[in-house]
């Protein structure tokens, strides 16, 4: 049986997480993909509801998620997250077992990720082919923030890996968020061109 063995210390600070080029890029585009899911929501909004086919709750929620996720880039608050379970592992004597906790944590978010894709797939059912895209950029991109902060020393390796002078870790977190971003641009475009 598990017991208490030490307090929990948390060493976090609010600081910049990510101060390079790329990390400042990224946590531009997020801002700039919450900002392309407001003006669809606002474009698929201005149809008349017996027509509209988009939802626009589907572009709100996309804009607040993409809102966080832009300030958590750089506030890094999956490090406190992950920090907290750490010390809570610690305190109550499980963390030399976290291996089966991670994995535990990783089959979680894949059965959330499959959720969140079946939530989304019923709220945008009427006009998936449209807004499919985007659907597939956020549970990517939401996954792979999730599984990135469970801290798997391998997960990280392989994600510091380059292609093309590039990290994987760039490639598919800016990946993720382009596919939104450009399924919500063309879907607000192609709102303002039916009007």
């Amino acid at each position: 049986m598990w017991h208490v063995q030490t307090p929990c210390v948390i060493h976090w600070r609010p600081v910049i997480g990510d101060p390079t080029v790329m990390g400042w890029l990224t946590t531009i585009c997020y801002f700039a993909c919450a900002y392309l899911c407001a003006r669809a929501a606002q474009a698929a909004r201005a149809q008349p509801a017996d027509f509209r086919r988009d939802s626009p709750t589907f572009w709100v929620i996309l804009a607040v998620m993409f809102t966080g996720l832009g300030i958590n880039k750089q506030f890094d608050l999956q490090s406190l997250l992950t920090q907290i379970g750490r010390e809570i592992a610690r305190s109550q004597g499980w963390y030399e077992h976290r291996r089966h906790m991670q994995e535990l944590f990783i089959t979680s978010i894949a059965l959330a990720g499959t959720g969140l894709l079946l939530f989304f797939g019923v709220l945008i059912r009427k006009s998936l082919i449209r807004q499919g895209p985007a659907l597939l950029g956020v549970v990517f991109v939401v996954c792979f923030v999730v599984i990135r902060a469970s801290s798997f020393h391998h997960v990280d390796h392989i994600l510091g890996m380059r292609f093309v002078g590039m990290k994987l870790n760039w490639i598919l977190e800016l990946g993720g968020i382009c596919l939104v971003m450009v399924t919500a641009a063309r879907n607000a475009a192609r709102k303002r061109s039916n009007r």
